[in-house]
């Protein structure tokens, strides 16, 4: 597959996907004898890895870590849970973060003729 059928099938950017092979989230792409990026199945499987470890809130660096300690095999099982529960308390820290910003967003709603509108009206006079 072309980079722009791998990005197509999994709604991300080329730029993206030159990104991942840049930083060694994906090995390097084979290409065509035109110099053409040739995704085979396992670097789209790789695709599919990455795009669900982000969906799930992981950051790009410890992604890079973890990649890094599945390739040297079992050995490195526990190193990598342990990013995964550091990763899973960081999303809790942002969740509760989004949690507390919705809750303002909604007093200034549910308030906004009574308070809200008369701090506006102070401020931009």
């Amino acid at each position: 597959m072309t980079i722009a059928e791998v990005a197509e099938r999994y709604s991300i950017t080329t730029d993206t996907l030159r990104y991942y092979e840049k930083i060694s989230l994906i090995s390097p792409i084979s290409r065509t004898k035109g110099g053409i990026r040739n995704y085979n199945e396992n670097d789209c499987q790789a695709v599919e890895f990455i795009k669900c470890m982000r969906g799930a809130g992981v950051s790009v660096e410890a992604l890079i870590e973890y990649v890094s300690l599945l390739q040297k095999g079992k050995k490195t099982r526990q190193a990598r849970i342990d990013i995964l529960i550091k990763e899973r308390e960081l999303l809790k820290v942002r969740v509760k973060e989004m949690q507390e910003a919705l809750e303002k967003l909604n007093y200034k709603i549910e308030n906004y003729d009574s308070i809200i509108a008369e701090v506006e009206k102070q401020i931009y006079k």
